[in-house]
């Protein structure tokens, strides 16, 4: 299975493709999409709609995971992630992508088994079952990476009926 991991924001989307297979899940690709914030919010918007669409088009991912949606202090904040999301979910619904959300606890507790953990762990895990060289930079394409882990072992203990 082909899992799409998707980190959104507005000026810094982050995006990892794995593949899982049983026990085993290989690195794909992952990278950033990174827009200017003097660029006006619609055409911001609109640069990330077509740039994870053409990732989606290419690898052709069964299912996409997302970040859920976490309220933090700033609002503002809240309300452009909100909008990356939406165009990011609706991006995999045009091409027919199945879509999962996770929480970022949910995330941090499938990778180090403490929903509580830093960055700097998550990043760890990431390297370390992903078997990379080194944490992938900037932290919006770790947590991409981390979600898309999440969900290979999310799924892989749904078909094991735990």
């Amino acid at each position: 299975m082909i899992i799409l991991g998707v980190d959104p924001g507005t000026a810094r989307t982050g995006y990892g493709i794995i593949e899982a297979k049983g026990n085993r899940i290989k690195t794909i690709k992952y990278g950033i999409i990174e827009t200017s914030k003097d660029t006006p919010p619609a055409e911001r918007l609109e640069f990330i709609h077509k740039d994870i669409l053409r990732v989606i088009k290419r690898y052709k991912p069964g299912v996409m995971a997302i970040e859920k949606l976490f309220f933090s202090k700033n609002a503002k904040t809240a309300m452009s992630v909100g909008e990356a999301r939406g165009v990011i979910l609706l991006a995999a619904m045009l091409q027919n992508v199945e879509i999962y959300e996770y929480t970022p606890p949910q995330v941090k507790m499938a990778l180090t088994g403490y929903g509580r953990a830093e960055k700097n762990q998550i990043g760890q895990m990431v390297k370390l079952l992903l078997k990379l060289k080194e944490v992938p930079r900037p932290d919006d394409v770790a947590d991409a990476l981390a979600i898309c882990v999440c969900h290979a072992s999310s799924s892989k203990m749904k078909t094991m009926g735990i």
